[in-house]
């Protein structure tokens, strides 16, 4: 809504123009009221629209979890310390002698079996997660990009009020300057006061669209957060885990085999190392986004504050 040069006068501030701010209906009891209604309701329309947005994007981040693959993940590094590689080293003639070298080989493989299964479980938990992380994320995108929508909305808004605002004090000035009767100074002070309820709408569609704006940048950090963390399990599970798997399975079937493993010790140490890092990162990368969403879901409850106060 882009006013022509003759709109920006004090009369801009009629019932038809200010209806297409999207006030909250009531019922006026004058037009004097009515105008004074709808300069102090600017806009209101937006912000209810955007606090029940706020309060779909609050409830879509509390609904996220990632207890699970924290919990599946730490369980998997536990068991991993476990394994002990010294009983699949090569032994000496005495342990051959009495088979204890491959009663030693045949625990090694009881618990690297044991660290499968934990591995399975921690596959099935970020499977979980990515299937849930997939059915809200096209949700909270709509409900997010809906709420950026009524945020530019009410920028649009706030613009416009302010060149009424500006205008409207420039006319009042040059009225004020040309004098007039009793019925003239009372115009000018209904208008002065429409131009201080202007301002006072002003700052409360500021503060909320502020907070807003700053709420909806989180909200798409969130995002991009929560897609890195998954996407970084996920490669923990196509990568080091899957290089654990056969690496350290192949010194585990020759062990229990001959009692010893002859070669492939160095390389199965390292793939071990480098998985029980990779979950250590996935732990605190599941904290660490938990924690980014508790924080996120207080800035969205806090923000209900100024939306009301503009609403």
């Amino acid at each position: 809504m882009s006013p022509t040069e003759d709109d920006l006068t004090a009369s801009l501030m009629t019932p038809a123009k200010l209806a297409q701010l999207k006030v909250r209906p009531k019922e006026p009891s004058s037009p004097a009221a009515w105008l004074d209604q709808l300069a102090a309701d600017a806009g209101s329309g937006h912000v209810r629209r955007l606090a029940d947005l706020r309060g779909q994007l609050e409830a879509q981040v509390l609904e996220r979890n990632y207890d699970g693959v924290r919990a599946a993940a730490e369980a998997l590094g536990l068991a991993l310390s476990r394994l002990d590689f010294h009983q699949v080293q090569p032994k000496g003639w005495l342990a051959r002698a009495t088979g204890k070298g491959k009663e030693a080989a045949a625990d090694f493989r009881t618990h690297h079996e044991r660290i499968g299964g934990a591995g399975d479980e921690l596959a099935i938990e970020v499977q979980a997660l990515a299937r849930k992380h997939q059915a809200q994320a096209v949700l909270a995108e709509r409900t997010l990009a809906g709420f950026e929508a009524e945020v530019r909305a009410i920028e649009k808004i706030m613009e416009q009020v302010t060149r009424w605002l500006q205008d409207m004090r420039g006319q009042l000035k040059v009225r004020e300057a040309a004098g007039g009767d009793d019925a003239v100074r009372a115009q000018l002070q209904e208008d002065t006061a429409r131009c201080e309820l202007l301002v006072v709408r002003l700052k409360q569609l500021r503060a909320a669209s502020s907070a807003a704006h700053q709420a909806a940048e989180r909200c798409q950090a969130a995002r991009r957060n929560r897609a890195l963390v998954l996407e970084s399990v996920q490669q923990t599970l196509h990568g080091e885990w899957t290089t654990w798997r056969t690496t350290v399975g192949e010194v585990a079937e020759e062990a229990a085999a001959t009692g010893a493993a002859t070669r492939g010790i160095e390389a199965a140490l390292a793939v071990h190392a480098a998985l029980r890092a990779a979950l250590e990162q996935t732990v605190q990368d599941c904290s660490g986004i938990a924690a980014q969403e508790h924080a996120l879901a207080q800035e969205l409850a806090a923000l209900q504050a100024p939306l009301q106060a503009a609403g």
